[in-house]
């Protein structure tokens, strides 16, 4: 499923016009993404929870040449799945 079609649900799901849906899911997103840089976890009860973990910096291999690099250290976002979700696609 694309954005589009995301919103296309959310429209006929929530019986609203596709523009409110757009609105709404971009909200989400901006709202998701701000508090996932301010270092904060968003948790969605049933749903399931973003949270920001680092990775530590490390050594890896060029694939084709073989020679050692530097991966430099990250922020990655997580999510993990709430009990509901998980139910509800077994």
């Amino acid at each position: 499923m694309n954005k589009a079609q995301l919103i296309d649900a959310i429209a006929a799901e929530a019986n609203i016009t596709k523009a409110d849906a757009k609105k709404a899911l971009d909200g989400f997103v901006k709202a998701t993404s701000d508090a996932l840089k301010q270092g904060d976890r968003v948790a969605l009860v049933g749903f399931g929870s973003f949270s920001l973990s680092e990775r530590s910096a490390r050594t890896g291999r060029n694939p084709q040449t073989g020679k050692p690099i530097t991966i430099k250290a990250k922020k990655v976002v997580k999510f993990k799945p709430g009990s509901e979700l998980n139910d509800s696609v077994q």
